[in-house]
Parts: structure tokens; sequence; C-alpha cells
């Protein structure tokens, strides 16, 4: 792949014929190489976002995001509080197929990151809240997916049978999700629209003057779909900080009926994807792979108290520094809950201060034991992603954030200020 983003600017003219471009420049810079992508500009100042994908699994995530943007009509548009990129146009680049959407400017914010308090993780769960409670008619009408309460149900219980079967999984992580999934209270629920899972880099921030950082833009659509809200909460695992506003926000924000067991059906979901990538690495036979998964399920079993061994008796504490390195577990190894297409739309790397940006990424199969000593720990979530250092110029806005009021400040202003400090380590991303 690697095509210049001239060439992708000349496969925009197919897809949107008389448009008239001015300008080109890269879409990612050291992302996963799983799309070839640009930005280019056109003579009437809008900015457009390409993306090909050469192989089956990127040529249909390609497709189902065309077909999500698509099933986002005016109407079901004007009733999110957000912006949702336009879709313009698909055309054919070699072997590849194209996507063109728009770009939508902003700030992003990688998940261990996201600070608590008023801006920010109140915007996210307003707005995860806004696309729950889209009609049912946005997915059915388009025929894309919709699972029941029972049908997410079987499928959990299936994906743990087929981890379980490669007898790497530890038992007392195969036992706590076989009880979880026997617990008809975490299955009650309403099924919504779902993004399919959302990650923290799914969300576009501008900074409000008076509100503080605030959701303007959402990307990565391709999994949309009806099914358990959990899904697009399960990444809050990785989010210690913002964690229980971005719930409280949530709950405030939607019209549905109160789901008492959706923290716990979430935190069970971020637990799986580890799963996912045991199994996904036993279909390619990679011995790689799957021994890696094991060791990551190893550590997460070993994050366990004694008292924990259930979701049931645990509801949801007790993981929370194994579950620091969630975003280790490669994207494209999700079944059901694949969110793939954000890292490449929108790059969390390309938003960070240059000399972290400029510094080696680490390999999905990289040295555990850094990591696995910091999972040891029983003292409560880290405030790493698990791949920086903590004297990282990285962690300061977390700890920003973490900075306790003085007596005479309201600590709603000091969250909204830690926000955007937060939000303005990270550059627009059309500014580039």
């Amino acid at each position: 792949m690697a095509r210049s983003p001239f060439t992708l600017a000349a496969a925009v003219t197919a897809a949107l014929p008389g448009a008239e471009v001015v300008g080109a420049r890269p879409l990612t810079a050291d992302g996963d190489g799983r799309f070839d992508s640009a930005v280019v500009t056109l003579a009437d100042g809008r900015e457009l976002a390409i993306r090909v994908g050469d192989d089956d699994e990127t040529s249909r995530e390609l497709a189902a995001e065309a077909l999500a943007l698509r099933a986002l009509t005016a109407g079901a548009r004007a009733m999110l509080p957000f912006r949702a990129p336009e879709y313009v146009g698909e055309t054919r680049l070699a072997d590849g197929r194209a996507l063109v959407t728009e770009l939508l400017p902003g700030f992003q914010i990688e998940a261990a990151h996201v600070p608590r308090g008023r801006g920010a993780a109140s915007s996210v769960g307003a707005s995860i809240a806004a696309v729950h409670s889209l009609p049912a008619s946005v997915v059915r009408g388009a025929g894309l997916t919709a699972r029941s309460a029972e049908e997410v149900r079987a499928e959990i219980r299936r994906l743990v049978d087929r981890a379980a079967a490669t007898g790497r999984v530890p038992a007392r992580l195969t036992v706590r999700w076989r009880e979880a999934v026997e617990d008809d209270d975490l299955w009650r629920f309403e099924s919504a629209v779902t993004l399919g899972g959302a990650k923290a880099t799914s969300f576009v921030f501008e900074d409000d003057p008076e509100r503080g950082p605030e959701v303007v833009g959402v990307v990565d659509w391709h999994a949309l779909s009806i099914g358990d809200p959990a899904v697009d909460l399960a990444w809050l695992s990785s989010a210690p900080d913002a964690a229980g506003d971005v719930h409280a926000s949530y709950a405030e924000s939607s019209d549905r009926a109160p789901d008492a067991a959706l923290a716990v059906r979430a935190r069970m979901l971020a637990e799986l994807e580890f799963a996912r990538w045991l199994v996904h690495g036993e279909v390619l036979r990679r011995t790689d792979i799957v021994d890696d998964a094991a060791a990551l399920l190893e550590a997460l079993a070993d994050g366990l108290r004694e008292n924990d061994l259930s979701v049931i008796a645990a509801r949801g504490e007790g993981v929370d520094s194994a579950l620091d390195a969630l975003d280790r577990v490669p994207e494209t190894a999700a079944a059901g809950i694949d969110t793939s297409m954000h890292t490449d739309a929108y790059n969390p790397s390309d938003l960070l201060p240059e000399e972290i940006a400029d510094a080696p990424a680490g390999d999905a199969t990289e040295d555990l034991s850094d990591v696995a000593a910091a999972w040891g720990e029983d003292s409560g979530p880290s405030t790493g992603s698990g791949t920086e250092s903590s004297e990282s110029s990285f962690a300061e806005p977390v700890e920003a954030a973490k900075t306790e009021p003085s007596d005479d400040s309201d600590p709603a202003d000091e969250a909204q200020r830690a926000a955007r400090a937060a939000l303005h380590r990270w550059t627009n991303s059309s500014s580039e």
C-alpha cells in the first residue's frame, strides 16, 4: 500500500465528479497500516478524508462505514447533539475500495487521559446516550445487524466456551465469565442503537469557553447496529479517571429505562477482548498471538482479589489495574466489537506532543514483563496506559486532573480546567 496523498487526492475526483482539489496531506502518521489515507482540501475550502482498503477485511469495513453513514438520514442527524461525518462517495483505486467522507476537525484524547469532571467526561456520556436514543428504524431500515439481549448473551456464551476450549484461559476467569453469563439479572436490558464498540478516540472535541471541552463530532460508525448498550461503554475500563462521570452523565442523559447492570456488562466486555485476541490467534494458528493473549489473561486473573471470583460478587471491582493495558489488544482481533477505523481516520499518535509522537510504537507481542509487574499491584487503577513512562509529559494532564482543589475554589471549575489542560495537549486535527 503506502500510496501518496497526491495519488489518493486524484481518486477523490472519481468519487466526487467535478471536485477541484487544491491540496493534500497525510491523514495518519505511524498508523497501523491497514488503510492508505489522506486529507484532501477542495477549492471551496472543504476538507475530505479518503481511506483505501486493499484486502477483504478493510474493504468490508469501508463498505460498512459507507452504509452506516448513509443510514444516518438528515432526521437522524438532527437528533444528535454532535456531527457525524457526511458520506461523500466511493470509488475503486487499483484493487482497493476507496471511501471519501467529510473530515471533522477537533481534538481527540486517549482513554487513559480522559479527565474526570465537568466538560469532556460529561459530554462523552451525553453523546453516547444520544446515540442509544436513536430510533431502531435507523438500523433496521439499512439492513444492519440487530441483536436482542438473549442473542447478545448467547454470543458471549459461545465466545467464553471457545476461549476456554483452547486450554489457555485461567480457570478463575472461565468461572467468572460463565457465572456472569448465567446471571439472569445481568441480561435484562433493552437493546439499543449502538456504535458497536465506541473508543475514546471515537469522540472529537472542541473547547467551549463557558462549558469546557465538549463533543462536537463522533467518528467510527462502521459497526452501527442494535445490541447491548454496554458495548459502547466497555472502553471506560481503560479510563479510570473519567469512568464514573461518563456513566453518571450517561444515566442522567438517557431516556431509556435504568440498567443497573450496565457497568458490569461493560467491564465484562472489556475483559473478553483478551479472550477474542486468544481466539483470533487460535484461528490463525499464530502461536505468538496465542502466547501473548494467554499472558494477558494470566495477568488479568492475577489482578482479581480472592473474593472477586465472580462478576456477580465483584460487581465490576477488582480488575482495574489489569484492564489498564486493554489497548494492547489489536483492534483487528475484535469480532462484533470491532473499532479499528477510528485509529485510521483520527490516529491518536498524530495528536500527541511531538516528542511523544516521534517515539517508536510498541509491538502487539512486545515483552510483557514491565506491564505484568504493574498489573501485579492490588492498589487500584494505574493512571498510565502501560506503554508510557510515568515521567513522560504525556501523563501530565492526568496528574493535573487529579490535583486537589484549593479550599476557596469550586471543584467543578477545577475539573473543567483540568479537562481543558488535558485536551490541549493534543493539536487540532485539521490544522496540520
